[in-house]
């Protein structure tokens, strides 16, 4: 259960990630509308029908990405809120669990990397996707590097 509680974590800050990521592309379109709208005003100034013919066309365009990206992060708020509570909901079942179970086999609170309600928790399980991924990319490199070799071979062998 606590490796399922870290995974959770995860995946709740991917989620949270994804969310900062979508509102800097929403403030990003933003002001790219109101550039648009900008031009657009001061090509009508000028009378320049061509030019407000483009502003209008981009205009139409970033208004639909923005409203598009306005309910992207609705839809992800809403995500995020729902895992918050399934991480707040498996803690309490942790929790129970753990007053439930004999004293013997409790796991001691007092050492921070044994208790998975701790943000130590976290921590430890990206060092170990971290690891795990400069292993696979060393792996990947010999194998490249072996490959490689074997080409190498190859064309010298004729």
């Amino acid at each position: 259960m606590k490796a399922t509680l870290v995974q959770a974590k995860l995946g709740l800050d991917d989620l949270r990630d994804a969310l900062v990521k979508t509102q800097r592309k929403l403030d990003a379109e933003r002001s790219e509308l109101l550039t648009v709208r900008r031009r657009k005003e001061m090509a009508l100034a000028i009378k320049d029908a061509e030019t407000v013919a483009v502003a209008e066309r981009y205009e139409k365009q970033h208004e639909q990405l923005v409203a598009l990206l306005e309910e992207k992060i609705a839809v992800q708020t809403r995500e995020v809120a729902i895992g918050e509570h399934e991480v707040e909901e498996m803690k309490a079942e942790i929790r129970k669990a753990q007053m439930g179970a004999p004293a013997s086999a409790r796991a001691p609170l007092d050492d921070p990397l044994d208790d998975p309600l701790e943000d130590h928790t976290e921590t430890n399980a990206r060092e170990e996707l971290d690891a795990l991924a400069r292993a696979r990319a060393r792996s990947d490199r010999d194998a490249d590097a072996d490959k490689r070799l074997e080409e190498l071979k190859r064309r010298m062998g004729k």
